[in-house]
């Protein structure tokens, strides 16, 4: 049982030497060349392996040219592999140590890209949950980012579809108020739909979804026995919309398919 033992135990040595050499492929690489790399493997969509790259280089070469253009394109890396938190954290990173860098609008258009696309139950996917459980925070950061590089860049090449996209976000916005306060009336709490309505009409004073909030305004204070406000809010809609389904018939409450807001 011994000479098997020490057997087994030979030959396990024997086959550790038959391993690969784990040390690290890098290894001598110059900052050049680290990029390079880095940059090839981003272009190949091997997120994970650009990564590796861009931090080894960072790690070695701290400092220079490199070094700053790794720290903007990890963030890419990062939001490319879906790794959000990692994405905002070093587009926020690359916007702290340089301010003045030439490329610093793409780190805030980039930051407005991470939020607009993550909260997918807000923006994209159709499921089950009711809209008003959504929490649109992310759409809000988004639109934050966009107009942060819209005001500090006027001129960027970014700037034209930050503003498309801060406009979408506005109507997307005042929809998820909607559809709240289209919610909190069909449970009868009609102060809270009232809220809601008052501020989507605030907020968002242009949006196409006003015509849904001067509704619920309208059915709201009716129920609640507020006939001056319910027909200053009918007034109101009949002005603004006088097409409106509301003024036909259509009860607040039950507005189309929260997925067709988008």
């Amino acid at each position: 049982m011994r000479h098997a033992l020490a057997l087994a135990l030979l030959l396990w040595l024997g086959g550790c030497s038959l391993l690969p050499d784990l040390q690290d492929e890098t290894r001598g690489w110059s900052a050049q060349k680290l990029y390079t790399e880095a940059k090839a493997a981003l272009s190949e969509g091997d997120y994970d392996k650009a990564i590796k790259y861009y931090e080894t280089l960072e790690a070695r070469f701290p400092y220079g040219r490199y070094a700053q253009q790794a720290q903007l394109e990890i963030a890419y890396a990062y939001y490319k592999s879906r790794e959000t938190a990692s994405a905002l954290a070093a587009a926020d990173r690359f916007i702290k140590l340089h301010p003045n860098h030439p490329h610093v609008d793409y780190a805030y258009y980039l930051k407005g890209l991470i939020n607009f696309n993550d909260d997918l139950g807000f923006l994209g996917y159709l499921v089950t949950q009711d809209l008003s459980d959504r929490d649109p925070q992310a759409a809000r950061d988004a639109f934050e980012a966009f107009k942060e590089l819209v005001t500090r860049f006027p001129e960027s090449r970014y700037t034209p579809d930050a503003l498309a996209r801060m406009n979408y976000l506005l109507d997307a916005l005042a929809k998820h108020e909607a559809a709240v306060a289209h919610y909190y009336y069909r449970r009868g709490a009609y102060v809270a739909a009232v809220n809601r309505a008052q501020n989507l009409l605030k907020q968002y004073p242009q949006a196409p979804a006003n015509e849904d909030a001067l509704a619920i305004l309208w059915a709201s204070y009716d129920k609640l026995g507020l006939t001056e406000l319910r027909d200053d809010a009918r007034r109101i809609l009949e002005r603004n919309f006088p097409q409106s389904a509301y003024l036909r018939g259509k009860q607040p409450g039950n507005p189309r398919p929260w997925y067709q807001f988008w």
